[in-house]
């Protein structure tokens, strides 16, 4: 069984040789790693290429022109993934906000469900001790929105850690998927339950990045507010 663990990066470069190394320390069979950097300026992509000699057949890079979104990021790598045979999908950031000691239990957790979330929001998830108070109430609050607004019966909508059964992503409409940012992540979600899969949460850590920057932005969050209505208009 082939896993694939689809990383979008920009301007990772004091993080990325540390992921590599932890994710291939997993000794999970089968498990290969594939970056899709956006023409990093702090050579994040070259660096992937010297990580794609070292991890030879495990590491993957695709390079893009510039900074072309998160959302044709993870489609890019989602359509690699599948036509390079992969069994398992993950989605992770590159950051360390999500750890890849979880990897195991979202493996264990995908043989029974379609979709693995790795969730801030369920019985024992929490996120990190650092976040202030705004930042807690704009992530707790937007996720209730997300779910009043659209009807997701998943806790954590915005949470960009999963896992897809292959099978998933093949039947998904990936042209249909427009959204960035956080809005990526709810409409992903919003699409897999309109199709009727099996979405299960598990609890998380999210850490805090130590190094490098937050591609967090106003424009991000005020995309994700107006997006949810348009995209049960989509979906209707």
């Amino acid at each position: 069984m082939k896993t694939m663990v689809v990383m979008p990066t920009y301007n990772e470069a004091d993080n990325l040789v540390q992921m590599a190394a932890e994710l291939m320390t997993l000794e999970l069979d089968g498990l290969e790693i594939l970056i899709i950097d956006d023409n990093s300026p702090d050579g994040t992509g070259q660096m992937a290429e010297e990580l794609a000699t070292q991890y030879a057949d495990k590491l993957h890079v695709i390079h893009r022109r510039g900074k072309m979104g998160l959302g044709t990021a993870y489609i890019t790598g989602f359509r690699y993934a599948l036509e390079d045979g992969a069994d398992y999908i993950i989605q992770m950031d590159a950051d360390f906000s999500h750890s890849p000691s979880y990897l195991p239990l979202f493996l264990e957790k995908i043989t029974e469900c379609d979709v693995v979330i790795g969730s801030r929001y369920v019985s024992g998830g929490r996120v990190d001790e650092r976040w202030s108070p705004w930042r807690r109430f704009l992530s707790w609050g937007g996720n209730l929105y997300a779910r009043i607004a659209t009807g997701l019966r998943i806790h954590d909508t915005t949470g960009g850690f999963r896992c897809f059964r292959r099978q998933t992503l093949l039947e998904l409409d990936l042209e249909r998927i427009r959204c960035e940012g956080y809005a990526f992540q709810i409409e992903v979600a919003y699409a897999c339950q309109k199709k009727g899969f099996r979405l299960c949460e598990i609890p998380i850590y999210f850490e805090d990045r130590s190094m490098g920057r937050s591609k967090m932005s106003s424009r991000i969050i005020l995309e994700a507010v107006w997006r949810v209505w348009q995209m049960r208009w989509r979906y209707r």
